[in-house]
């Protein structure tokens, strides 16, 4: 079966669809404002999406049931993507979230106010380490800004 997301700007849901049968599986209901980003979870996150809305909020769905599982919040802006998950905003933040906890925020890193102007994509890197005998490799925070700078932390 392969799927598509449709992201509704006039509604401000989620839907999944079936292209070959061209049927509508579920829809996602519950953000305030249009939704910008959505991705599908991986490994403990199986059966999962995670949503960025201009409401600010990032929501974790259940697939098969359609529900809200949970809310993340402390974004001042529009947001654009384990079981700690990474978001970045226009707020010019980049946050990580704990889903298994109550917690609402684990930690913050804030791009440069001047050349960064908000934050517009992220991917997580494995970076070659400069050595000598040995090759190793370094997970880094790859990020993208409104501006058009794109940075490397880590």
């Amino acid at each position: 079966m392969d799927i598509q997301f449709v992201l509704d700007h006039i509604d401000n849901t989620i839907r999944i669809w079936d292209i070959e049968t061209t049927k509508q599986l579920n829809i996602f209901k519950g953000h305030k404002h249009w939704i910008a980003s959505v991705k599908y979870g991986s490994n403990e996150l199986l059966n999962t999406i995670l949503s960025g809305s201009s409401d600010k909020s990032i929501c974790l769905w259940d697939t098969r049931s359609g529900e809200q599982i949970k809310v993340f919040n402390g974004h001042t802006s529009l947001i654009g993507n384990s079981n700690v998950i990474c978001s970045g905003s226009k707020d010019n933040t980049i946050r990580f979230w704990d889903i298994r906890s109550n917690k609402n925020e684990l930690y913050m890193i804030k791009g440069d106010e001047i050349v960064d102007c908000g934050i517009t994509c992220l991917k997580f890197v494995s970076l070659k380490k400069k050595e000598t005998k040995n090759v190793t490799y370094d997970l880094n925070l790859c990020y993208g800004s409104i501006n058009g700078p794109i940075r490397i932390y880590g």
